[in-house]
């Protein structure tokens, strides 16, 4: 890895951690301990920080210690550029979870896609709110954990959306930090697919950053993602920069 590719890959890190913030935020040896309540991931996980870390085991026993005090699992969030707490964490029994690739173009090598049916927005209408949460399943926690994380977001953002019968069937959300596009909440209603509607959903989004002045983007697709890895690369998002993984905490015995 060059130098500049570890700090694209920490740039990425910062600005997807920024696209989808947690309520609380607290950094113990090197790293991000979130937290928001509910079942995602990504704002319940400990997360690496650029720079010097604790070691290994200072750095599990504080992410217990803080998520267990707050009545929950302690996960942990490992990307390959920073996967020092491994070998500690298989140790310990953690169970590995929700395999994810980060992927990143220029926003010049991106495709130009643009339909009046897309609709764009700086904040997420009700109707924008619950087409998220019917079509992801969310429950009342998720639906209110999102609708905080949402109204957190620092920077320019836009909720596109594009519908099919008078009902929301595509939408996404993305927010520009420091020039680069972050690309989230990528979903489609089952009964709308195979229609390209993510397609062009996503692609009003990339036209709204092109138009913001954006300079790249980036997105995380789960591993085994197949119909959104084309998706993707049908837009243009050919490079894959690095991977991540969970590790969660086993259930005690009782």
């Amino acid at each position: 890895m060059t130098v500049c590719d570890d700090d694209l890959n920490w740039r990425i890190e910062q600005a997807c951690r920024e696209g989808w913030p947690a309520t609380v935020e607290t950094v113990a040896d090197g790293w991000l301990l979130r937290r928001s309540g509910g079942r995602i991931r990504r704002t319940n996980s400990a997360n690496p920080l650029r720079g010097e870390r604790g070691t290994p085991d200072k750095v599990i026993e504080a992410a217990e210690s803080f998520y267990v005090g707050h009545g929950q699992t302690p996960l942990f969030r490992v990307p390959d550029i920073a996967d020092e707490l491994e070998t500690a964490l298989d140790h310990r029994g953690y169970q590995l979870e929700g395999g994810t690739i980060h992927l990143y173009a220029g926003i010049n090598e991106l495709a130009e896609v643009r339909d009046g049916q897309v609709v764009v927005s700086e904040v997420p209408g009700e109707n924008w709110l619950a087409a998220r949460f019917r079509i992801g399943t969310y429950d009342d926690a998720d639906r209110r954990v999102f609708r905080e994380m949402t109204g957190l977001i620092v920077g320019d953002r836009a909720f596109v959306s594009c519908e099919r019968d008078s009902e929301i069937a595509a939408l996404a959300y993305g927010v520009i930090r420091n020039g680069l596009l972050v690309v989230e909440s990528v979903e489609t209603d089952g009964r709308f697919r195979q229609q390209g509607l993510g397609r062009k959903t996503v692609g009003g989004l990339i036209d709204w950053a092109r138009r913001a002045g954006a300079h790249a983007a980036c997105l995380q697709v789960v591993a085994d993602n197949a119909p959104g890895r084309a998706l993707y690369a049908s837009l243009g998002f050919s490079r894959e920069l690095y991977r991540y993984h969970y590790r969660r905490k086993p259930h005690e015995p009782r």
